[in-house]
């Protein structure tokens, strides 16, 4: 483990939503900033292009859909990123004029499926890793597809070992120990999760697996939204908690975006109800200090007892033969 300094930067801000071509701009800016900051890595939530679709089901119920939920679905299709496409073209030069590593939460189109996805590019903006996720939460099957074994990699780089997975799928410890049996160093995990267990979580996966953590949300108002996103017109039978009409103004997602050491201490405290940009400095060699009495793959794993089997197979559904 070389004994470097690795400065990260958690990107906490929302998106324009359902607008592409604006959240693209609004990333290529913020790239810059944290790269002006001195960001060796920079991270992006969950779905920033271009919309995590906060308190919407798209107007379907058990056994009916509507057409305005169809509508918004091509409207949400719209406004996803093909891979490849001009827009991932637009990424990958941010990563390259900037000299960064930045992993972006974008929602893929690939045929007619929407996926959430995590996308890291390297510094010559060729994509290092591309991880969909393998099980979408509650009502996000709705609108997004599963991912596959294939995203469940790790990438070495000259400032370590990078993984990801985003939100509560760093609940499911088998896709954990994929990740740590690699040999993660800096775990990315980008979520939508502002609860305050959210941040034990974080701590306990980066003692768990001896790494940093890089966790990063985005901070998101009603008024990130188009005017006419049916949660929060007046029209709509949606209400804040309290029972009232939703504003503007109001806070849907507070963020909480923070990172971890290897012993499960905080190296920044979560940041709440703001977008900023986070900064963290990743004295790397602490990975080996933190070994000396827990390696979950290693001197604290039990082979003969546990194993896991991993499928790498792409979710292809149809195969060509000759």
């Amino acid at each position: 483990m070389p004994s470097k300094t690795v400065r990260v930067a958690a990107v906490q801000a929302a998106p324009v939503s359902f607008n592409l071509q604006k959240s693209l701009e609004k990333l290529t800016k913020l790239t810059a900033e944290a790269a002006k900051g001195g960001a060796e890595l920079v991270v992006f939530p969950e779905a920033f292009l271009s919309a995590y679709p906060w308190r919407y089901t798209f107007d379907t119920t058990i056994g009916a859909r509507e057409p305005r939920g169809r509508e918004w679905y091509r409207r949400y299709y719209d406004s996803a990123v093909a891979i490849p496409s001009p827009e991932a073209d637009i990424i990958a030069e941010a990563a390259r004029t900037h000299n960064v590593y930045l992993e972006v939460g974008i929602i893929e189109k690939d045929g007619g499926t929407l996926y959430c996805t995590a996308v890291l590019f390297g510094r010559d903006g060729a994509i290092l890793l591309k991880h969909r996720k393998l099980v979408p939460t509650a009502a996000e099957r709705l609108v997004w597809g599963r991912g596959a074994g294939d995203g469940l990699g790790v990438v070495q780089t000259d400032i370590g070992k990078i993984g990801t997975l985003i939100c509560w799928e760093n609940y499911m410890p088998a896709a954990r120990m994929a990740l740590y049996q690699q040999g993660v160093e800096i775990y990315l995990a980008p979520t939508a999760d502002d609860l305050s267990t959210w941040t034990a979580s974080m701590q306990h996966i980066a003692k768990e697996g001896r790494c940093f953590v890089v966790t990063v949300n985005s901070m998101t108002r009603v008024s990130d939204f188009p005017a006419d996103y049916p949660p929060f017109t007046s029209e709509h039978s949606d209400r804040r908690p309290d029972g009232a009409r939703w504003e503007a103004a109001d806070i849907l997602n507070h963020g909480g975006s923070f990172v971890a050491g290897p012993l499960g201490d905080r190296i920044t405290e979560p940041l709440w109800d703001e977008e900023s940009i986070i900064y963290a400095d990743l004295p790397m060699s602490s990975i080996t200090e933190s070994k000396l009495d827990f390696d979950a793959v290693g001197s604290y794993a039990r082979p003969d007892v546990f194993t896991l089997t991993v499928n790498t197979k792409p979710g292809t559904n149809v195969n060509f033969m000759s």
